[in-house]
């Protein structure tokens, strides 16, 4: 059986583990990553459509200058893409999250199994701890970078705005705001830092408790030594 000491160490990062993947599911099935302003011309006068989306589906609606509104309607997010480049890499993000989702079960189950009994294999200890949650910071970390790129670089607010209304014109400028959706990512980068630290430090106090028993006979007394 482990230690108390080992218990709770591992019992702690199995809770930052645990609200590591609820977090990550929480991700993926809110739609608020991003609300945008995009602004486009029209003939008589200027357009704006007002977008909330997350990775699925989302809200959009159509304000024009002289007063009239559009009303809300949802839409699916892979429907209204044209461009397959940003078609492409909200579903590299969608896949990178369900990995991440994968490392986060992963590190808590060896955390766990770690809690409650002494696994002989190496990896099933805290180095399958350190492995699972560092997979699970590097894939959400880079979801995080690759989303704002696909806002970027591939205008993904204009072409979901196109889909949503067909007969814009010309796109004059947009707004974007980062929803929480986005920014729990960054909670689940700290909490996999906390569950690696955690097992670190337990990790660290057993190597120094390890040498020290390695060396009695440096600390026994002399005279022992001389019987």
């Amino acid at each position: 059986m482990p230690s108390r000491k080992k218990t709770a160490m591992f019992a702690s990062a199995f809770f930052t583990c645990v609200c590591s993947f609820v977090m990550i599911c929480v991700v993926l099935a809110t739609q608020h990553w991003m609300s945008s302003q995009v602004r486009f011309s029209g003939t008589n006068s200027s357009v704006t459509v007002s977008l909330t989306y997350g990775l699925f589906s989302g809200t959009c609606e159509q304000f024009v200058d002289a007063g009239l509104q559009v009303s809300e309607k949802t839409f699916q997010v892979a429907d209204n893409l044209s461009k397959t480049k940003a078609k492409s890499m909200i579903t590299a993000i969608i896949v990178i999250l369900v990995l991440s989702l994968l490392s986060s079960l992963l590190s808590s189950g060896f955390s766990c199994t770690n809690a409650v009994s002494n696994p002989y294999q190496t990896f099933l200890g805290p180095t399958g701890v350190y492995t699972w949650n560092s997979l699970c910071g590097i894939f959400v970390l880079t979801a995080m970078i690759l989303f704002p790129v696909n806002i970027e670089e591939n205008g993904l607010s204009v072409e979901l705005a196109h889909g949503c209304f067909s007969f814009l014109h010309t796109h004059i400028k947009s707004a974007h705001t980062y929803g929480y959706s986005y920014w729990i990512m960054l909670l689940i980068i700290f909490l996999n830092i906390a569950s690696i630290i955690i097992i670190y430090f337990y990790d660290h106090a057993r190597y120094y408790k390890k040498k020290e028993q390695e060396r009695p006979i440096e600390n026994a007394p002399k005279d022992v030594i001389l019987f």
